[in-house]
């Protein structure tokens, strides 16, 4: 514990730093979020705000899992840096994905950036490298546990591969649409690593440990600058990275369906527009006043700041059940 907290610090200062050279950077090449009209109104006033300051976590990340690494000893086992490298590079190759994204929006001025059919095939792509690499690599096998059981089931290769598929992009979308308001995302993910890296330190996780410890002091040094108000937003090239991120951590824990109980908001939050959409097409109504829900909130008078507040308590709830549900 005191070695991850050791880590954490290390990357909380490393992104409190890049923070500071790299918004004004930002600002520079006019690297400012486009609001899109079907927000609410009040959040035109953010256009202009710097974007893809995911960057500022991601460059902590992977600075300190360099020194994360012989700090744990992990350097000195093949098993835990394949496990290590496994987690990062699957975190960094949807963070990429993000990166293009944004990259389309802010240099060429498309505000949707990548065209859906676009986006969804590189997730994919890079899913499926993931997947095949975390099984063909021996850093999972097969088998999925089954929360408050005790039990795993071995589903084989045929069931695993496409399950853990689903489970990364479902992951990287939902937190891509909970990305919605200054620090929502940041928040809920940090509170969701601070889980991970309590569970793996338990079980002496020693990979998992330091992954979830660089990511959290990684965020709170990136909630400095996205805080509301927000001085820089993450991107798609930062939420589509926490979202390989949490689905990595859940996968290499082998514990994937216990995302469903620590993420439940990151569910709801896609479920909401799931729902949305769906009832609009065939009824011509809606259920909700806008959505993702967290806009709904937002609608029903509710602050950004409470909404920000209320969603991650209700996440740390929900990590204390998951606690139960691994049986700690």
């Amino acid at each position: 514990m005191i070695k991850a907290i050791t880590v954490a610090l290390i990357s909380f200062v490393f992104a409190a730093v890049f923070g500071i050279f790299l918004i004004p950077l930002l600002h520079r090449l006019k690297f400012g979020q486009e609001i899109r009209e079907e927000g609410p109104k009040w959040h035109q006033k953010k256009s202009g705000t710097p974007t893809m300051g995911g960057i500022i976590f991601i460059a902590a990340s992977v600075i300190s899992s360099v020194i994360g690494g012989f700090l744990f000893g992990i350097n000195r086992d093949v098993a835990d840096i394949k496990a290590l490298i496994s987690l990062l590079g699957i975190s960094l190759g949807f963070g990429i994905v993000g990166f293009l994204d944004d990259y389309i929006k802010v240099i060429l001025k498309r505000n949707l950036g990548l065209r859906a059919g676009q986006k969804f095939s590189l997730q994919f792509l890079v899913a499926l490298i993931s997947a095949v690499w975390m099984v063909a690599g021996g850093v999972v096998n097969t088998e999925i546990a089954i929360p408050f059981s005790g039990i795993s089931v071995d589903v084989g290769y045929i069931v695993y591969i496409p399950f853990v598929i689903l489970v990364m992009l479902a992951a990287v979308n939902s937190v891509n649409l909970t990305d919605g308001l200054d620090g929502l995302a940041t928040c809920i993910t940090l509170v969701i690593c601070v889980f991970y890296c309590i569970v793996s330190t338990i079980l002496g996780n020693n990979p998992l440990a330091l992954f979830s410890a660089i990511l959290i002091g990684g965020l709170s040094g990136f909630l400095l600058y996205n805080k509301f108000p927000a001085k820089v937003f993450m991107g798609d090239t930062g939420s589509l990275f926490l979202g390989g991120a949490v689905s990595a951590m859940a996968i290499y824990m082998k514990n994937p369906l216990l995302l469903l109980i620590v993420g439940l908001v990151y569910v709801i939050e896609a479920l909401s527009v799931i729902i949305q959409v769906t009832w609009f097409k065939k009824t011509g109504k809606r259920i909700f006043k806008m959505s993702p829900i967290h806009h709904h909130f937002e609608m029903c008078g509710w602050s950004e700041v409470k909404i920000v507040t209320v969603f991650s308590a209700v996440t740390a709830a929900l990590c204390v059940l998951g606690l139960a549900a691994t049986g700690i």
